[in-house]
């Protein structure tokens, strides 16, 4: 399952959009607090124009998924253009969701998080302008994904993409800003939803924000981001944007040791990874981020999204957001 979404805005000939409607509102529904988006107004949501979910195409963006061999698909997607009122900006997210509920997991954050993140990020926008980019509002330390070591930030892997002579633009920081809080807002919703079990079910996350030339990336887990770019001799070839937030990757298995989670793969799939409790050979999750699973939360398994920005340019084709499904089997762009 992913999403395609052409990079700098180019127009080309798609299939029937999905999902979004044009009799919804966009303000309406996003002025709510995000708390109130779990009491139902899903059918409302999915009423807003430009806001795809299911299988279709818009003029900038196609999504697809399809049912595997076994069980429930879990997977979830998004694309939202005019995202944040903007009409320069886009949302695009795909969420794989895994355990006994993660579908509707996966759902839910796809939902959701997007309100969050426009919420904090016209917050942040608002802040800066008022302070001069003095930001006072120190965060909460209330669990784990905080406490983890002395600054949230020391989790969160940063990659910046740009030109010698360029500068990262003003909307980075704030955005930046708004991705850590909105991901670990959302995972406090989760853990406070009524009717959703996520002890042992969660989500990955890959998601992104692109303002005209500009993307901003923020993820967990070990769904992907890849760039489809031209080189030198104008051949299409693949950039991996995103790093997949395996529990074998070295800072990752540290954190997770050092709150005495074990990281150890089983002796019929060596290949693969996993996090288990102190003293149980469970859950077994093959990622060490991800919303919700909050079994493993207090022993090094956290929400905090790795956050990557990236000039694009004219050689720059399209992006893509994919599962694990997708991105670790053989295909060609």
């Amino acid at each position: 399952m992913g999403a395609c979404y052409s990079s700098i805005g180019r127009r080309y000939k798609g299939g029937g959009g999905g999902g979004g409607g044009a009799d919804g509102t966009t303000t309406s529904i996003i002025s709510n607090s995000s708390r109130n988006l779990f009491g139902g107004a899903e059918n409302e949501l999915h009423r807003i124009p430009q806001r795809m979910f299911v299988n279709g195409a818009s003029t900038v963006a196609s999504l697809f998924t399809q049912q595997g061999k076994k069980g429930t698909n879990q997977d979830a997607m998004l694309v939202w253009e005019n995202f944040s009122s903007r009409s320069d900006t886009i949302f695009c997210g795909v969420f794989d969701g895994h355990g006994p509920y993660g579908h509707m997991v996966a759902k839910k954050v796809r939902d959701c998080l997007p309100l969050i993140l426009h919420t904090q990020w016209q917050a942040n926008s608002n802040s800066d302008k008022k302070s001069d980019g003095k930001n006072g509002n120190a965060p909460e330390k209330t669990n784990l994904e905080e406490t983890a070591s002395l600054n949230m930030d020391d989790e969160c892997y940063e990659s910046l993409e740009v030109d010698d002579n360029e500068k990262v633009p003003e909307m980075y920081l704030p955005l930046k800003e708004s991705f850590l809080k909105a991901f670990k807002l959302m995972d406090k919703e989760l853990k406070l939803h009524p009717t959703i079990d996520c002890f042992c079910s969660g989500t990955t996350a890959v998601t992104l924000v692109k303002q005209g030339p500009n993307l901003v990336i923020g993820n967990i887990g070990d769904s992907r981001a890849v760039l489809a770019t031209r080189d030198v001799e104008n051949s299409l070839t693949a950039v991996q944007l995103t790093i997949d937030l395996k529990p074998n990757l070295p800072r990752e298995a540290a954190r997770i040791q050092q709150y005495k989670g074990r990281v150890f793969a089983l002796q019929d799939e060596p290949e693969v990874a996993r996090v288990w409790l102190p003293n149980s050979d469970s859950p077994g999750l093959a990622m060490a981020r991800a919303f919700g699973d909050f079994c493993l939360k207090d022993f090094g398994l956290i929400s905090v999204p790795d956050i990557y920005y990236r000039h694009l340019t004219e050689r720059d084709e399209f992006i893509i957001l994919a599962t694990d499904g997708v991105s670790f089997s053989s295909f060609v762009m």
